[in-house]
């Protein structure tokens, strides 16, 4: 499974509402505005995740990295030790 770089170090995903439109996630880990990317991933060479959210509501967002559906959480940092 691949690990994004952005990896705050908690081990649970963001519970966040949502409103409908598009969202930037933060693959880099240095933005400022933690899970949105800020820009400060320029010249890193990685890129934010665009995604879509079609109808508001509560969405969980990805905090450990490790997610196969980014950037929402699937349970994947219930293996982080």
């Amino acid at each position: 499974m691949a690990r994004f770089e952005n990896d705050p170090g908690e081990g649970h995903p963001l519970m966040i509402d949502l409103e409908p439109g598009t969202y930037a996630w933060c693959r880099c880990g240095k933005t400022q505005n933690p899970p949105w990317c800020d820009g400060s991933h320029e010249g890193s060479g990685i890129e934010p995740l665009q995604f879509e959210i079609a109808e508001a509501g509560p969405v969980a967002i990805c905090n450990c990295g490790l997610t196969g559906n980014p950037p929402f959480c699937d349970g994947s940092h219930s293996q982080i030790e």
